[in-house]
């Protein structure tokens, strides 16, 4: 019987390789690595007494150093058992959970009907080739050479051109002897019931060909040339051969790539993925010009556990990130998942990597979040929880995503994360009510045992009575800090948005020049700015940051912007739009306005509980703490995970 191809690639890719050859060997303990699916044993072909026989989850094969025996699942069970190639797949299928496929003689015509498709399409394939190097291509030539790519760049993904011609790759395979069914079944030609005359389905195109899984070309997108082409981009229909949803594009090369280590990355468009990979990065790959579908992300997850999902840096990319994020969050499971990265605003791969190098995506790399971070983000950008029913609202949102997690295990490590995160996040609230309930002792955020006096929910700063003046919440947070201890995310906030926006400089300068801030070094580059201003430096930010060097703060600056990036608070940054900068920055300005004045009266009143610890002055320290507590649940949109901007920057 013949099994179609993508039976067998399904049951190899359902069950991991070392279940199959765990069965019958052990593996060494001290080589192996069962966590990357990386193991280790005495091969089980030849007598040896040090273990020098490999397998790896990931590519699905073994090998053994000793013998030089390789191969995938039913190879093993073939050679080592003696079973014959129908009964490994059998053996393979029912450990997958898998139906054995009905043998079908019309299915076995079509595989081999297939088989031929793909011969006409690897004539198509040439026949653009042909066409890009010749006299019509020039024009498709120039194009691609103004889009930085290489000549050898293009022979190696096989670019070719469509010419405008409604018949020139239809004649020219029908003079190769291809019957007129299978140009129309490869989807090379518009026909049907109402087209008289058949004619080339694309025309006056960039050509990218498409490969499947085995790098067998199985359908084409094309980029129009001219520019009032009603679709910027178009792929072949849907055939038997192509089904959209079903396929990544450069999906085999990158799985090579990924072979040799590291992860894949996703990104949108046929372009980014040819850009990247002319400047190093062979990983990638990307859906066909539609939204991620849950088969191309179990593709995905055939080739890394956690991929990594990058978009356009604008409004559209992260709306992009938010659906493939829903749409992962079922399926992931332990050691499966998906970390987000989001590009500066405005650029895609392709325009980064040729303004910027390949050292700005690593960046973008490096930066990407988990699947957790990007929910919790979408779901406090932006958010005001200045009442009960709103803090119920976004705990019952967090409750019913993690909620929709399949796998149980993974469902009650999310369920623990947020229900951290929101206790952090309102943590001097509920720390206060649960302390005079004789609430948790556990040390979690927000949760304080119940004292043995009056006041005992206040965990620090004894006074006199048993009482303590301070929250370990309050006491931990940026508003009481000292000005010696560093420069907080929220004076940083200010600073650094001033001087990449020096427009805010300007709207706000009434409270700019009058900025109170407790941080020395942060003081000095305030100065700086002021200064700047005084020489009409204007909204000119290199004439700003022209400034603080002469003033002897490039170092300040530098540590400015690093703490700025650690914090994650994107909206301060340069590439940051100015909509987002404001928002930001008048976030915190208000927020560093309360707490100055906080700090102020939270001294004052720890000396005046110090000096006369009575009643009287004790309510007096507990209502400016309550004061602090209304701060305190907008500052967790500053500091932590949570931005006020519309946007939240780079994910």
């Amino acid at each position: 019987m013949r099994f179609p191809p993508a039976f067998l690639d399904e049951i190899r890719d359902r069950v991991p390789i070392s279940s199959v050859i765990g069965q019958r060997v052990s593996w060494d303990r001290k080589k192996t690595n069962a966590s990357r699916g990386d193991y280790w044993a005495c091969c089980p072909f030849h007598g040896e007494k040090s273990p020098s026989f490999h397998c790896e989850d990931k590519k699905g094969r073994y090998h053994c150093f000793g013998c030089s025996v390789t191969g995938d699942h039913f190879k093993f069970l073939t050679e080592l058992d003696g079973m014959s190639f129908p009964e490994a797949v059998e053996k393979i299928a029912e450990m997958a959970g898998v139906p054995m496929p009905v043998r079908d003689a019309a299915e076995e015509r079509r595989e081999k009907e297939r088989a031929s498709l793909t011969d006409v399409m690897e004539m198509a394939t040439v026949f653009f080739q042909e066409r890009l190097q010749g006299p019509e291509g020039a024009k498709a030539r120039a194009y691609l050479r103004d889009r930085g790519l290489t000549p050898a760049t293009q022979q190696s993904f096989r670019l070719g051109y469509a010419t405008d011609s409604r018949n020139a790759l239809k004649e020219y395979l029908a003079a190769k002897g291809v019957p007129k069914a299978d140009i129309e079944a490869c989807g090379l030609v518009r026909h049907g019931d109402d087209i008289p005359v058949s004619y080339d389905w694309f025309r006056d195109r960039i050509m990218f060909p498409i490969p499947d899984s085995r790098g067998r070309i199985i359908a084409f997108g094309g980029r129009a040339l001219a520019p009032d082409a009603l679709a910027k981009y178009m792929n072949s229909p849907e055939t038997e051969l192509f089904h959209k949803g079903n396929v990544l594009y450069n999906f085999a090369r990158a799985r090579k790539a990924v072979a040799k280590g590291g992860t894949v990355i996703a990104v949108e468009g046929y372009m980014d993925v040819i850009a990247l990979a002319q400047a190093g990065f062979e990983n990638v790959v990307a859906p066909l010009g539609t939204a991620l579908t849950e088969n191309q992300l179990e593709l995905l997850w055939r080739m890394a556990g956690e991929p990594v999902l990058c978009f356009d840096g604008d409004q559209a990319g992260l709306k992009a990130a938010w659906r493939a994020a829903d749409l992962a969050l079922p399926a992931i499971q332990p050691g499966r998942s998906a970390r987000f990265a989001l590009l500066p605003e405005g650029k895609d791969p392709d325009d980064l990597v040729k303004m910027d190098g390949p050292d700005a995506f690593r960046a973008v790399l490096v930066e990407a979040r988990p699947l957790a971070d990007l929910l919790w983000m979408r779901e406090t950008a932006g958010g005001v929880f200045d009442t009960p029913e709103r803090r119920a609202e976004l705990e019952k949102t967090l409750r019913e995503l993690a909620g929709r997690i399949r796998d149980e295990s993974l469902r009650y490590h999310y369920q623990q994360e947020m229900r951290e995160r929101v206790l952090s996040f309102f943590g001097s609230q509920r720390g206060a009510r649960q302390g005079h309930q004789g609430g948790r002792q556990d040390g979690r955020p927000g949760e304080r045992g119940r004292g043995s006096a009056p006041g005992g929910a206040f965990g620090r700063g004894a006074a006199a009575g048993g009482r303590a003046a301070i929250t370990e919440s309050l006491g931990r947070s940026a508003l009481v800090k000292r000005a010696g201890e560093g420069m907080s995310v929220r004076e940083a906030t200010i600073i650094v948005a001033l001087i990449n926006h020096p427009a805010l400089i300007d709207e706000n300068f009434a409270h700019v020049e009058f900025l109170d801030l407790a941080n020395s070094d942060l003081r000095r580059l305030h100065a700086a700015i002021l200064d700047a201003m005084a020489h009409d430096a204007g909204d000119d930010r290199d004439a700003v940051i022209a400034t603080v060097e002469r003033a002897g703060c490039g170092a300040i600056w530098e540590r400015a912007v690093a703490l700025i990036k650690r914090a994650r608070q994107w909206p301060a940054l340069e590439t940051a739009g100015l909509d987002d900068a404001r928002d930001a920055f008048n976030q915190a300005l208000h927020l560093q306005r309360s707490a100055r004045t906080l700090h102020r009266e939270l001294k004052q009143a720890q000396a005046a509980l110090d000096a006369d610890p009575s009643d009287e002055n004790f309510r007096h320290l507990v209502e400016i703490q309550a004061q602090f507590n209304d701060v305190q649940a907008t500052e967790a949109l500053i500091e932590g995970f949570g931005v006020s901007s519309g946007r939240a920057g780079r994910v």
